[in-house]
This record gives structure tokens, C-alpha cells and sequence, in this order.
């Protein structure tokens, strides 16, 4: 048993998930947030609440003392919400990581879980991928930025002479993500387009399974690694979406749609070995099927 989790970023989607599992486990949980009234999930599971910002290093210092482990799930994407937006989510990786880095320091926190993004490892056709692979990101497109922002992240993480693990995440869908919702509420409607021509792969992972998947790596600790964490079926646009389409009574739907990400065809091989673990949810038919 560890001791006190800290999870920064405590009220967002992954760490609603998260928290409940991690106190379910036996886990002491200390949830940091902005907002404390919208951290409704992380009271009802018990944990403990501090209110600090990523960008205020002296309140996550205050935040993460007595911890014995911080998880950083600080994001600022655009969501259902409505808030956040794709360049302030690149400086809160690029500025913010230093931040954190500084605050598990000053308050005597000696590992840390950095959740980053699958897409980092995209190979941009339809060739496999692992851990290894490094997409050449272009720097004038949103996704590209986000992949600079995101390495520039772990390499903050890497140099902080702490103890390490970094998390790569598949394209999340499941309760809260908001991605499922709108690909159901367009294809119902009628207005579902595929990105692109529809040939390119997504390795999507259900946020069920990127919270289990994260206790697994409190409990086993792999240290210094990252890991690709996505199911076990890449699928292309074109099936994904049709899947959806039929499940609303629809046809395929046209294609044209923007493509916002790269082609990534993740292997999730590394983090089975390594957490004991396996996906629930090990295709996007078992979680999507309504």
C-alpha cells in the first residue's frame, strides 16, 4: 500500500473515473482541482480536497504535501463543457509540467504518472506502432502542435530526476468524454462525416479501462517507462463510424469530415506485460454497442 495519491486535475472526466477506483482499492486519494465545487465525484468517494492551478506552483506545493504519489490529469481541452481549447491546452503542457515538477519537488512527492496522448507514437499510415515510433508532427496544424506539446511534456518528466511513469492514452470515448455522445447525436441526426476519406486507423481506449489501467500502474510500478494504454482493435474511420451510423438506424455515413488526428494503429503489448493488465472494453463494438 502506498501512500496518499494526489491527482491534479481531480474534477476533469479521467480522474472521475479514476478516483472511485483508486479509493474502491484501498488508496488514500487527495483530489487537487480548480474548482472545488465541481469536484461533487472526488467528495463522494471520500478524498481529501485542495483547490490549486497547474500555473500556481506555491498552491500545488501546499496541495501535494504529505503525498506520497501525484498523478498530473491537468487538461484544458475543448470538452462538453464548453471550456478550454487546444492552444491553451499545449501551454499547460509545455509551461505547466515544469510546474509540477517543481511542486512534487518542494513538497517531497518522489513519483509521479504523467498522462499523455497515444497519438505521439502515430505512424500516419497503416503501419503499426509502439512505443518506440515518433510521429513526425507538423508544427502548422493543431494536431501536430499538440504532439510538440505533449513530447516537450515527457521530456520535462523524463529530466526531473524523479520516479516515473508516463501514460499514453488512446482517443478516450466512455461516460463524460464526450467524443461517443456527439458521434451518436450527428449520426442520428444524419451529419456524421468521416475524417477524411475514412482510411486512416484510430486506437481508441474506453476511460473505464485508462483508469484501471492506472491503478494497475500505482499498484505494479513500472518504473521510468511509458506506455501506449488503448484496446486491443485499431480500427479505421470508415468502420468505426458505420458501426455508429448502423446502431442509429443509419447509413454509412459520406466522407469529407476534417481529419483531426494522424493515422495511429497503437499495440498496447508493452502495457499489458508490464501492468497485468487487459482492456475490458477490448474493441470499440463491445463499447459502443447500445
Amino acid at each position: 500500500m502506498t501512500g496518499t495519491i494526489a491527482i491534479l486535475g481531480g474534477n476533469g472526466v479521467y480522474a472521475r473515473h479514476l478516483i472511485p477506483c483508486l479509493t474502491a482499492a484501498g488508496y488514500p486519494v487527495r483530489a487537487v482541482v480548480r474548482r472545488p465545487e465541481a469536484a461533487g465525484m472526488a467528495r463522494a468517494c471520500g478524498a481529501q480536497i485542495r483547490t490549486a492551478d497547474i500555473f500556481d506552483t506555491a498552491a500545488m506545493t501546499a496541495a501535494f504535501e504529505g503525498c506520497a504519489v501525484a498523478i498530473n490529469l491537468a487538461t484544458t481541452l475543448p470538452g462538453p463543457s464548453g471550456r478550454g481549447d487546444f492552444a491553451a491546452n499545449d501551454r499547460l503542457r509545455v509551461e505547466g509540467a515544469p510546474n509540477f515538477i517543481a511542486a512534487c519537488h518542494a513538497a517531497g512527492v518522489t513519483r509521479i504518472i504523467q498522462q499523455s496522448i497515444g497519438f505521439v507514437n502515430a505512424s500516419g499510415s497503416d503501419a503499426w506502432s509502439s512505443e518506440e515510433t515518433v510521429f513526425n508532427a507538423d508544427p502548422d496544424t493543431i494536431a501536430g502542435r499538440a504532439i510538440i506539446a505533449a513530447l516537450a511534456m515527457e521530456e520535462t518528466i523524463r529530466a526531473s530526476g524523479l520516479d516515473w511513469l508516463i501514460l499514453r492514452g488512446g482517443l478516450f470515448y466512455g461516460p463524460g468524454s464526450g467524443f461517443d455522445e456527439r458521434w451518436f447525436a450527428s449520426a442520428g441526426a444524419g451529419k456524421l462525416r468521416m475524417p477524411g476519406d475514412g482510411s486512416d486507423y484510430v486506437s481508441l481506449v474506453h476511460i473505464a479501462d485508462m483508469a484501471a489501467a492506472t491503478v494497475a500502474a500505482v499498484a505494479r510500478w513500472p518504473s521510468r517507462q511509458a506506455l501506449i494504454v488503448c484496446d486491443d482493435e485499431p480500427v479505421r474511420w470508415h468502420e468505426l463510424f458505420g458501426f455508429i451510423a448502423a446502431c442509429q438506424g443509419q447509413p454509412a455515413p459520406e466522407p469529407g469530415g476534417a481529419a483531426g488526428f494522424p493515422s495511429f494503429r497503437l499495440r498496447n503489448t508493452r502495457a499489458v506485460a508490464a501492468l497485468d493488465w487487459e482492456p475490458f472494453f477490448t474493441s470499440y463494438r463491445v463499447g459502443l454497442a447500445r
